[in-house]
């Protein structure tokens, strides 16, 4: 059972770190976004793991939960600026 415990722990540790890699390496905001979330409830999976309920619920619901939905809702209002800033750019260029 211990050993089962250790490798899962291990597992736990290595997907919490590629994850981490893969979301501050990720060039849209969107994706980057949406891994930053699965990070958030990983990382509260770790804490439970520490025996720590009390973090592990606020990294769930204000890590993964509010700061996500703040942050794709950012996401979305910068990549709609982006588009109107492209048009705008082509309406003007146009004779």
């Amino acid at each position: 059972m211990n050993a089962l415990l250790t490798v899962f722990d291990l597992l736990l540790t290595l997907t919490l770190l590629g994850l981490a890699v893969v979301t501050v390496t990720s060039r849209e905001p969107r994706r980057a976004v949406i891994l930053f979330i699965a990070f958030g409830l990983l990382l509260a999976l770790v804490w439970a793991r520490l025996r720590a309920p009390d973090l592990a619920l606020a990294e769930a619901a204000i890590g993964a939960g509010l700061s996500g939905a703040l942050m794709l809702a950012a996401a979305r209002r910068a990549s709609g600026r982006k588009i109107a800033r492209a048009d705008d750019v082509k309406a003007e260029d146009a004779p």
